[in-house]
């Protein structure tokens, strides 16, 4: 049998007692609670875990479990949360052009579109640090105060976000070409294997907290707390960062202690 949305369950996991009916209202406040409340990860892939797309699996870690996850995880979760409760969803990926041009980047993102009332907007839950925490307008507009917002680049949507530094850049491209399950389980095994794979070799992590938001790459933690400068330390070793999962993300998990990290060495 397929699995399918507890979304009880979900609700409580995200923290969420408001409407249920398939409108924009119901979008913003299931986007923003979403983000608050599951964090960005991807401990699974450096424990050598299979990272699972099912429903069942998606379910019992992040609903479950209060784990995290990375992008796929997010999005195939809450695009299944959605169309349970009557939205209208596509699914597509994306190159992440943080770091470099389109021209050099893979298709190894998820984010999805939804259509309320004849409008579409992006919802990218799984983004990390640059996740919107309100669903983006699919459509061109000028930056103003928004810390997300759509432009249009040759073939590309290019979603631009905001820095913790204030600066705009460019986030991810995409031709909005829909794609299927089988297409981000092609994907999501890239990511989660290949061993030039970043999510293979480096630590990342990002969550909000009650003062802001905590960022982790590698041994590197960064506290924002709103206006203030960040706050910046190092993790001294593993039992530093399973005490940072549980302080901070919101679940232990004593194999991190065993924890393999390619780009820290010193780890083992």
């Amino acid at each position: 049998m397929t699995a399918t949305v507890d979304i009880d369950a979900y609700f409580k996991r995200i923290h969420w007692a408001g409407g249920r009916s398939p409108t924009l209202e119901t979008l913003a406040g299931l986007i923003e609670a979403h983000t608050a409340h599951i964090p960005f990860e991807n401990i699974d892939v450096l424990l050598g875990r299979p990272v699972r797309l099912d429903l069942e699996g998606l379910q019992a870690k992040i609903v479950g479990a209060r784990r995290g996850g990375y992008c796929f995880e997010h999005a195939t979760l809450f695009a299944a949360v959605l169309e349970a409760l009557g939205f209208q969803v596509t699914r597509h990926a994306a190159r992440v052009i943080l770091f470099g041009p389109v021209g050099q980047a893979k298709r190894d993102h998820m984010f999805m579109v939804v259509t309320v009332d004849g409008a579409d907007y992006v919802l990218d839950p799984g983004f990390g640090p640059y996740a919107p925490r309100f669903p983006v307008p699919l459509r061109e507009q000028a930056p103003g105060n928004a810390t997300h917002w759509m432009q249009r680049d040759g073939q590309y949507w290019v979603l631009h976000v905001t820095r913790e530094d204030r600066q705009p850049v460019a986030g991810w491209a995409s031709t909005l070409e829909a794609e299927g399950p089988m297409d981000f389980e092609v994907f999501n095994h890239y990511v989660a294997t290949h061993p030039k794979s970043p999510f293979v070799n480096w630590v990342f992590l990002s969550a909000l907290t009650q003062e802001g938001r905590v960022n982790v790459m590698n041994r590197n933690v960064t506290f924002l707390r709103g206006t203030d400068e960040p706050a910046i330390m190092q993790l001294e070793d593993r039992a530093a960062l399973r005490g940072l999962l549980a302080e901070r993300l919101g679940f232990d998990l004593p194999e991190v202690e065993r924890l393999v990290v390619p780009a820290i060495p010193e780890w083992g």
